[in-house]
């Protein structure tokens, strides 16, 4: 299995942002985090995602949003790990 790419964009005071963050530290994977409060990131998030909220994950291709307990699921699967319970 190849180390997927995952970039987020957030932003420091976010909490679903430090929520995934924390989360995928917990579990290994790194990552590359761009801050949303700089308008160059947030009209690159808005290019590449067509989204302009926060947290905006990123895993290779695939982009998840919204609240880290409505992405974590998806991240699970993304990543190849098997669901919390």
């Amino acid at each position: 299995m190849t180390t997927p790419k995952i970039v987020i964009y957030t932003t420091p005071t976010c909490p679903d942002c430090l929520a995934v963050k924390r989360w995928l530290v917990a579990r290994g994977f790194a990552f590359i985090e761009h801050d949303l409060r700089d308008p160059a990131i947030a009209d690159e998030a808005k290019a590449r995602t067509g989204l302009r909220i926060e947290p905006i994950t990123v895993i290779d291709d695939k982009v998840f949003y919204g609240t880290f307990a409505g992405q974590r699921s998806e991240l699970e699967a993304a990543l190849g790990l098997a669901p919390a319970v």
